[in-house]
């Protein structure tokens, strides 16, 4: 763990004690050379003169920082789903868990955030809006909410493009999840297994018996109970993270049309109605 505090002369006489960090580099320190603090210290490049745009800006940025490590998450659990590694499925899912609720947090600094506060950098932003962030759009795609129209916005960029355009083909986690259960030997339906991947999943009455059924006997099946868990945690702070960014929104800017163009509030009502890996919930009614 890195050690932030302290001093190399602790008795003030200008010598370095003995016990005292290595302060003589040959080039940039170690620390630098890894956290490359100087360059995410200087990525700010504001678009106007009012100081709330830096909170703003920064609070975006850790928020992609934030996806770009839950993406990470999500995908190792895949890989191990897929290589039936249960317990190194579930370990990345229970970090990322931790990671979404600190992604979550992030919208404190935003969250009370005034119609005028918000007008005064607004139009800094042009078009700019988060259903454009690509890590974002992983991140949905793992999911499971594919769309290929959302790979539009990425034609200028082409590696990004090709990411997106990847993920869209590749099973998404509850993909994967569900073609595990179906190695152990559990009736999910060959209609789900053998579903076009670049389409929105959407919900089988035949998956959410599976659930039930795991769910009713929790003894004979613990850990894919706890698999299923550890979803139900993801799915509830994504979907936490939806109606905070709803709230957040509704009270920086009412009803008013959203900066890349979108219904603004309304779209973002009828994102945070979906449910994530949906039988997780509805299958719980029938246990």
């Amino acid at each position: 763990m890195s050690t932030y505090q302290g001093s190399p002369d602790a008795s003030g006489a200008g010598a370095v004690a003995e016990d005292a960090p290595n302060l003589d580099f040959a080039g940039t320190t170690p620390y630098e050379d890894y956290v490359q603090a100087d360059v995410l210290t200087h990525l700010q490049h504001l678009r106007s003169d009012d100081p709330g745009e830096m909170v703003f800006l920064v609070t975006t940025q850790v928020m992609e920082l934030w996806f770009t490590v839950i993406v990470h998450e999500w995908e190792t659990a895949s890989r191990a789903l897929r290589e039936d590694r249960l317990p190194v499925a579930i370990d990345a899912l229970k970090r990322s868990v931790r990671e979404l609720e600190a992604l979550n947090h992030s919208w404190r600094p935003l969250a009370q955030l005034t119609p005028a506060q918000f007008n005064s950098y607004r139009g800094a932003l042009g078009e700019g809006s988060g259903f454009q962030s690509a890590m974002y759009r992983r991140m949905e795609f793992l999911l499971g909410e594919k769309s290929a129209s959302m790979l539009v916005p990425h034609r200028g960029a082409p590696r990004v493009h090709a990411e997106l355009e990847k993920a869209l083909h590749e099973p998404s986690l509850y993909d994967e999840t569900l073609a595990f259960l179906a190695r152990r030997g559990l009736p999910v339906p060959p209609s789900v297994l053998g579903r076009d991947l670049t389409q929105r999943y959407e919900p089988s009455a035949q998956v959410e018996a599976v659930w039930a059924s795991l769910y009713a006997a929790p003894e004979e099946h613990d850990e894919l109970v706890r698999l299923g868990e550890a979803l139900s945690d993801v799915a509830e702070l994504v979907w936490r993270w939806r109606n905070d960014h709803l709230v957040a929104t509704r009270r920086a800017m009412g009803a008013k049309t959203g900066t890349g163009g979108s219904a603004g509030v309304a779209w973002l009502e009828k994102r945070a109605q979906k449910n994530v890996f949906p039988e997780l919930w509805t299958a719980r009614s029938h246990v």
